[in-house]
């Protein structure tokens, strides 16, 4: 069953190419952004336990929309349950995740899978205590051949049993194809949906994509959401169930 959860977020004009460490949830966050991760990670923890999964994504309509950002406070999230968690940034035309968390992005994904490294030589182990982050590595020229390559499939089958969870931030799905190519890998999707910035048609044509490629939605997560003054008195987040 898939959920839906709303997250206000700090006031600014700031992109998803923009986004910092700054922006991951810690010990400072608001106590109400981090209950709202928290909610939106048992509710795909249960969503993963009906697929017998472990790996999930992470994907938008457009850039811009703050899907790296969930991805990475997702992880953060669930590696605070003292879970094992790897965060793979899939995105191999604009990778963020080396930047919100600084680390070095020479090596990674791409150059694993075009066998030009090993992956230990590539993940940035325990970024946080049980996260570790395998950054997107070299621009190639062909994404999509990587991604749906034997080498991914390879790659993801030799590290599975090394971590409870593992997380895919992909590319936005009304921008390329190459997020729905990891359909038959991952138990489904968490859709990142931007307030004033997702349209209902760009959300229609994600669920028509996401119909048509045979997979699943795990949920939708709402990020940059003002204040609804009715619920003031009991607090700006909150999910609810379709």
């Amino acid at each position: 069953m898939a959920f839906k959860i709303k997250l206000r977020k700090p006031d600014n004009s700031k992109t998803e190419k923009k986004y910092n460490t700054a922006d991951a949830i810690s010990e400072q966050s608001k106590f109400a952004i981090v209950e709202s991760y928290k909610s939106a990670r048992s509710n795909i923890m249960f969503s993963l336990s009906a697929e017998d999964q472990k790996v999930f994504a992470v994907t938008s309509y457009a850039k811009g929309e703050g899907k790296s950002t969930v991805s990475a406070n997702l992880a953060i999230s669930f590696s605070k349950m003292e879970r094992k968690v790897l965060l793979i940034d899939c995105d191999l035309r604009r990778p963020n995740l080396h930047n919100i968390f600084k680390v070095e992005n020479s090596v990674g994904l791409s150059n694993i899978i075009g066998k030009m490294a090993e992956f230990n030589d590539a993940v940035k182990h325990n970024v946080l205590p049980n996260l570790d982050i395998l950054p997107s590595g070299t621009i190639p020229p062909n994404p999509s051949e990587l991604l749906c390559s034997p080498g991914f499939e390879k790659l993801i089958n030799s590290v599975i049993n090394e971590y409870d969870y593992i997380i895919f931030d992909t590319p936005p799905i009304g921008v390329v194809a190459d997020a729905l190519l990891l359909k038959d890998r991952v138990a489904g999707y968490v859709l990142v949906l931007r307030e004033r910035s997702t349209t209902h048609g760009d959300i229609q044509k994600m669920l028509e994509s996401i119909k048509l490629a045979d997979t699943k939605i795990l949920g939708f997560i709402k990020v940059g959401c003002t204040q609804n003054k009715k619920r003031a008195g009991r607090g700006y987040y909150y999910y609810q169930y379709y």
